[in-house]
């Protein structure tokens, strides 16, 4: 598990921090730790439809709160609960493309027990540094 929840940084909202050898891999387990805030049991959600999302920034912590807060959007106007497949990033021309394919299925209130409800990704210690070889973030959900 790539991820783990923090429980000193905000007290009405969810945070977390994550991590990956490679910044793909730290958005990837971003997105899984988003999933697990929002439902019980993540692998309960079967990979039937796939969906792409791309986004571009030119900060690397926008970017991620931009594909976190698409996922959110997901969530909440076609009722999708998703799981990273594939994460790409490019960087050209000082800004990052991030372009992704995500795998999951509409809301099933009996198969997926929600835990809360993520309204939005905040910009509060929102965080994106590569610290002693490894790729980390903080991220901060209001809920």
């Amino acid at each position: 598990m790539p991820y783990k929840f923090l429980d000193d940084i905000a007290t009405a909202d969810v945070a977390f921090e994550a991590w990956g050898a490679t910044r793909e891999e730290l958005f990837a387990a971003s997105a899984s730790a988003l999933l697990r805030t929002m439902v019980h049991d993540p692998e309960a959600v079967e990979r039937r439809e796939e969906i792409e999302v791309t986004v571009e920034d030119g900060e690397l912590d926008m970017l991620l709160f931009s594909f976190l807060q698409e996922l959110v959007f997901l969530k909440d106007a076609r009722q999708l609960l998703l799981h990273p497949e594939m994460v790409r990033i490019a960087e050209k021309d000082g800004r990052f493309r991030l372009e992704s394919v995500l795998l999951g299925e509409r809301i099933d209130r009996q198969r997926h027990p929600l835990v809360v409800d993520v309204k939005a990704v905040t910009l509060y210690r929102l965080r994106v540094a590569f610290e002693s070889g490894i790729w980390r973030c903080v991220v901060v959900l209001d809920v």
